[in-house]
């Protein structure tokens, strides 16, 4: 990177527009669809076009947003995963069908994808979690974003270890699509993704409220005495009947997704097929039902006890599961138990708990910001290392693939369980100050004129440093302060310097046998060291040597740390540690 001193101020943000999304939303039931409606809904609301293309019903979106700015496109580009009962998956069922639905068909969907994405001029495609997007986005020519708690490839990698390596090459596709993405917007809750390449933490995206609890309850006729438990389980197997007994004295049950023709007991309420879930999870004591992102993260939004049932092979459930049970919100109730209405000991239970989520659930909000701001050409840093992220998703992926056949996922605690990792910070652009540099572009007093900063932070604050050499700041002390202006002479601003970056590695096995051939086990890390130089007149030459850095004591003010300058014919090499 080849850096000037100019003294030009950075270029004002971009003017409003009106943008253009293509929003895709996997097949695999409506949870997907359910979050995703709550970020289109925030884009629309600010004045753009959002395109969906989803193989969920119409209505889904429709009931709650109305607007001609909202596109809906039916089209199923991916299957998700092929359930054999309500609580089971099938595996070789899930690969087969995503290889027909996907794979076959694979060259004739980018195409169509590519034409359509020109033919609407798209400024940005979203994901979630529709692989093949991501490449028809890359072939587009257009930047992709992904907004998911978990990844096919993760799902899938289980299938094939269960199904046979025949189907190996579908995950590794599935990772190459999603290694075209730009970055992740990353839920809580969430599975190792080590395919993406950058990653930002969001808060839960969870629908709105419309009404109260009190309102709620009025129109369904239900006093405030009364405890309620909702029902939220789709796909009941059939012939199976809900019966009085199974609820403690006094209760009533509100029950979801009910069939036309199912009958129930007076003391159950079937819901109709477009009720909106979140009011009436809202106005009730507790809920029942499977384990997904929407119930997961409405539950902990409204503070509902949860009592779930394990599903077989929803390989996403335990990240969710240890989420609810860290927050204090969720009871897991035995199979057999919810299959012969032994319901009574786990729902008194669960007006036990302490629902505890006290984090941000503007996440729909927070998304939407990131994207259109994507959309416009602004670039996010994720403050997080890529590399140290990535091994310890693919360690995490790797365990549990080795662990045995009926198993459960052992999430271990250093993963999800701290509170960084469950209390995710919302994203926030980068400060006016800090953007990413690039030839063209300034950054403090410098104009870039070649290169890139790929959004370092270091260097940032590398080139702060360099630029504040000279001056006197009075929370400096007076030796330190003699040391910068010493420093400042090194350098003509107005002539070029070159900076460098190098990072530091962290070597666990192998050392420097790499160069060799040989198999080692290393890993970039944060830490690096900065090199400044520029070419200098041999008669104008000064040296100044610093042989210890130092640092203030309470580290508030960051300063250059100087290790040492190397005199030489033509240039002064200047290196800092970070």
């Amino acid at each position: 990177m080849v850096a000037r001193g100019s003294g030009a101020e950075e270029a004002p943000p971009p003017t409003q527009q009106r943008l253009v999304f293509a929003y895709y939303i996997t097949g695999h039931g409506f949870g997907h669809a359910t979050r995703a409606l709550e970020v289109v809904r925030h884009l629309i609301g600010a004045g753009h076009d959002v395109h969906v293309v989803t193989a969920a019903p119409e209505f889904v979106f429709t009931t709650e947003i109305d607007s001609p700015s909202l596109h809906i496109r039916r089209v199923l580009l991916d299957c998700g995963a092929v359930q054999a009962d309500a609580l089971t998956v099938d595996r070789l069922a899930s690969l087969e069908k995503y290889h027909q639905t996907a794979v076959v068909p694979r060259e004739a969907i980018l195409r169509t994808e590519v034409e359509w994405l020109h033919s609407i001029k798209a400024d940005l495609v979203v994901s979630d979690v529709v692989p093949v997007a991501c490449r028809a986005a890359a072939d587009a020519g257009i930047r992709s974003v992904c907004v998911t708690n978990f990844s096919w490839d993760f799902i899938y990698a289980e299938y094939v270890v269960a199904a046979g390596n025949h189907h190996r090459s579908i995950v590794w596709q599935i990772a190459e699509d999603y290694s075209h993405c730009e970055f992740l917007l990353r839920l809580p809750g969430y599975c190792p993704m080590p395919a993406f390449r950058d990653v930002i933490d969001v808060p839960l995206v969870v629908r709105r409220l419309h009404k109260s609890r009190s309102e709620v309850r009025k129109e369904l006729g239900i006093a405030e005495d009364v405890k309620v438990v909702i029902f939220n389980f789709g796909g009941q197997p059939a012939g199976w009947k809900l019966k009085k007994e199974w609820l403690p004295d006094g209760w009533l049950c509100l029950v979801c997704g009910a069939s036309d023709t199912q009958e129930l007991p007076p003391n159950y309420v079937k819901l109709a097929k477009d009720a909106y879930t979140p009011d009436l999870m809202a106005a009730s004591d507790c809920m029942l039902g499977k384990i997904g992102y929407g119930t997961v993260s409405e539950a902990l939004a409204y503070k509902l006890p949860f009592v779930f049932v394990r599903r077989d092979y929803f390989n996403e459930e335990p990240f969710l599961r240890n989420m609810l049970e860290h927050y204090q919100c969720g009871i897991e109730m035995i199979r057999r138990d919810l299959l012969t209405g032994h319901w009574k000991p786990y729902l008194l239970r669960a007006l036990t708990l302490k629902p505890c989520y006290d984090r941000p659930i503007n996440g729909g909000e927070v998304a939407a910001h990131i994207l259109q701001d994507t959309a416009v050409g602004k670039k996010y840093i994720s403050g997080k290392l890529s590399g140290a992220r990535r091994l310890r998703d693919a360690i995490v992926l790797g365990y549990q693939l080795q662990r045995a056949p009926g198993r459960d996922v052992g999430i271990p605690e250093w993963y999800s369980l701290s509170e960084k990792e469950i209390g995710v910070r919302p994203a926030v652009a980068p400060a006016s100050r800090r953007i990413n540099g690039s030839a063209g572009s300034s950054f403090e007093d410098f104009e870039i004129l070649h290169g890139d900063m790929q959004g370092l932070t270091d260097t940032m604050a590398f080139l702060t440093s360099l630029s504040g050499l000279v001056g006197n700041d009075p929370r400096i002390p007076e030796k330190q302060s003699r040391e910068r202006t010493a420093a400042s002479v090194l350098f003509d601003l107005e002539e070029d310097i070159y900076v460098a970056r190098a990072p530091g590695r962290l070597d666990v096995m192998g050392g420097i046998a790499d160069y060799s051939g040989s198999l080692v086990l290393q890993m970039p890390i944060r830490e690096a060291c900065h090199v400044a130089i520029q070419r200098s007149d041999p008669i104008k030459q000064k040296l100044w040597k610093h042989t210890q850095a130092r640092q203030l004591a309470n580290g508030a003010v960051p300063i250059l740390q100087i290790v040492c300058i190397i005199k030489s014919p033509s240039f002064f090499i200047f290196f800092s540690c970070t």
